[in-house]
């Protein structure tokens, strides 16, 4: 039996440290992911929920103090790359967010400024403790992915602060996440429903 590989060994080690929970959970199948969705639930520090094994998952962010940020709640999903963690892992805010560095639309982090941070020596905490709450601080509008947001930081500030403050309004509380899950689980419930008439019509 080959054992893990050492890119696989750090995923697993950099996952854990976003929240306490025996590692004997990793390798408990159902049983074990079960166990560790209640105690994300409960215990974590960071709310994480588990997409695809350890690779993809959303960790719930909330923006930092003194920002124009602060008091909102965003989801954010991370991919974690096969060569990770020399290779730094893919982030996008699922809920929308005004900011120079992120797509409004994807949510989609800039990657050039995740890699002229990102080495082998940080790991996914650095980034929910460090890395995201100073690009929130402090955007880069030179290396812009809305170029809108970019302007308005660099032209107009008070302007940019409003827009900011109200787009944590309307898309990032906590109840705009829950009207967003809704939302979801209603349309995947559809096609789900969809799927079964359309395979019920195909045997008559």
């Amino acid at each position: 039996m080959s054992s893990p590989s050492p890119g696989k060994r750090r995923i697993d080690t950099d996952v854990v440290k976003l929240y306490p929970f025996k590692r004997s959970f990793l390798n408990n199948g159902d049983t074990g992911r079960n166990e560790l969705l209640k105690i994300l639930r409960i215990e974590s520090k960071h709310e994480v929920t588990i997409l695809s094994g350890l690779n993809e998952f959303v960790v719930k962010f909330y923006g930092p103090t003194d920002t124009p940020y602060e008091g909102g709640v965003w989801k954010v999903r991370v991919d974690l790359p096969d060569k990770y963690p020399f290779k730094s892992p893919s982030i996008g805010f699922v809920n929308r967010i005004f900011h120079p560095n992120i797509d409004e639309v994807s949510g989609t982090v800039c990657l050039d400024v995740i890699n002229q941070a990102w080495t082998a020596l940080y790991d996914l905490c650095n980034i929910f403790e460090s890395f995201l709450p100073q690009l929130l601080s402090y955007p880069n509008p030179i290396d812009p992915l809305n170029g809108d947001a970019a302007a308005m930081f660099l032209h107009k500030p008070q302007d940019y602060k409003k827009k900011v403050e109200t787009y944590v309004r309307k898309y990032a509380t906590e109840e705009a996440l829950r009207e967003q899950e809704e939302m979801q689980t209603s349309s995947e419930s559809s096609l789900s429903d969809f799927s079964e008439d359309e395979a019920a019509d195909m045997e008559l």
